[in-house]
């Protein structure tokens, strides 16, 4: 099964090179990339290898990983250069 990719850098290409920046010099944004990342692996985990997951468990995350993006979006926009 081919699975579109959310990583950040597929997510917000424009802002490839601050994301890296921030990753190692805002502790804020690193966290929140950290968890997007995991939880973007974990889903992407499931749909690859059509693993067992209850339907609302996994919309829970589908949710949470887009709730966590539009955050890093504003913290992106917020460090804009």
């Amino acid at each position: 099964m081919y699975v579109l990719p959310h990583d950040l850098d597929h997510e917000f290409p424009e802002y490839s090179s601050l994301i890296h920046d921030l990753a190692s010099t805002d502790r804020h944004a690193a966290v929140l990339f950290e968890q997007y990342e995991r939880l973007n692996s974990e889903i992407v985990d499931i749909e690859q290898n059509d693993r067992v997951y209850q339907d609302l468990e996994f919309e829970n995350m589908k949710k949470e990983r887009l709730r966590l993006k539009d955050e890093i979006y504003q913290e992106l926009r917020a460090h804009r250069r």
